[in-house]
């Protein structure tokens, strides 16, 4: 439905994410997957979706000056927010232990942004979702980290995973966000930009 919408224009998805790319497939889309390489760094001023904001418009950057007419650049990034501060990917295990061990018994904030670049335009929007977990037991933690190995994730955790499975006791918000795209909003958001043109 919204492919056909979107029949004049070519959508690039900036993203290495299999997660991601499902998502747009399963949004019935037509892309290309074209990835850059970026420094994932930001100003230490910035909080919250600032951060995710900020990234998502970085990765957007090095394509500006190669876009068509009929391009739409999809870009985005996902962050942890918890107790003030982002919880970026694991360095190590120790690391994703002490960061699962941060979010056992707690609520947390997982933000989304998307960033959309045309030739001349460019707009980014984020969600948030909150999560809480259960208590989570050093077992729980030590055996999720060995067969799972999260540590490319946000958080140090996936949400589809075994942990999100047994440990996660509510969600408010959107579930498909703390995976790492709001897939509502990406369909709300193309859908405007098909009718614009």
């Amino acid at each position: 439905m919204l492919n056909e919408k979107l029949k004049n224009h070519h959508i690039i998805l900036a993203s290495g994410s299999p997660r991601r790319q499902e998502f747009f497939k399963n949004l019935g889309l037509d892309f290309e997957i074209r990835l850059k390489p970026v420094i994932e760094e930001y100003p230490p001023r910035l909080t919250h979706f600032e951060i995710s904001n900020y990234l998502a418009q970085l990765k957007a950057l090095p394509f500006k000056d190669e876009l068509k007419p009929n391009d739409i650049l999809i870009t985005s990034d996902t962050i942890v927010w918890h107790n003030n501060k982002a919880l970026g990917k694991p360095i190590d295990e120790q690391d994703a232990f002490n960061i699962l061990k941060t979010l056992s018994l707690a609520t947390h904030e997982v933000i989304s942004s998307v960033c959309f670049t045309t030739s001349n335009y460019e707009k980014t929007l984020h969600n948030t979702t909150k999560v809480t977990f259960k208590e989570l037991t050093d077992e729980e933690i030590l055996y999720y980290l060995k067969t799972c190995k999260p540590f490319d994730k946000a958080g140090a955790y996936g949400i589809q995973d075994w942990i999100g499975q047994i440990g996660v006791t509510k969600i408010e918000g959107s579930y498909f966000n703390v995976m790492g795209l709001p897939t509502h909003l990406v369909y709300k958001t193309l859908n405007a930009i098909a009718k614009t043109v």
